[in-house]
């Protein structure tokens, strides 16, 4: 592992905490209220880091979520600055977290093939 990963790792997570902080208290703008950052992860040159985020919404809701964190990005960054003590502040870059959807199609996936398994093992019992 190289030297500087746990500091790479160190630095997501604070970025991660500032984001959401400052997308919680300073933010204004409606369209990025219901969003949770899911995850950071930052270049080992600290010049860019990827936010993956999800929300509650529809597709149509995530459309305008995206594009209200995109107007946001330059404010989002500014206050990363005066918050965090780097010499080199991340572009950061936005990115649609699809992994708790995929998670919960799975999980209903499970549970419809249990209730199925469970139907045909209760109709194979009462024919004998």
């Amino acid at each position: 592992m190289p030297k500087d990963y746990s500091r790479t790792l160190r630095i997501a997570d604070q970025i991660q905490r500032e984001l959401a902080d400052l997308m919680q208290h300073a933010i204004k703008d409606p369209r990025v209220g219901q969003v949770t950052i899911t995850a950071v992860e930052v270049t080992r040159d600290y010049s860019h880091a990827k936010i993956f985020y999800t929300t509650l919404g529809s597709k149509e809701e995530n459309f305008l979520v995206e594009k209200g964190l995109e107007h946001a990005k330059g404010f989002l960054r500014s206050n990363l600055s005066h918050r965090m003590k780097l010499r080199i502040i991340p572009q950061l870059h936005f990115i649609y977290d699809e992994s708790i959807e995929r998670g919960v199609r799975l999980s209903q996936l499970i549970d419809e093939a249990i209730a199925q398994d469970q139907a045909t093992h209760q109709a194979d019992s009462d024919i004998k």
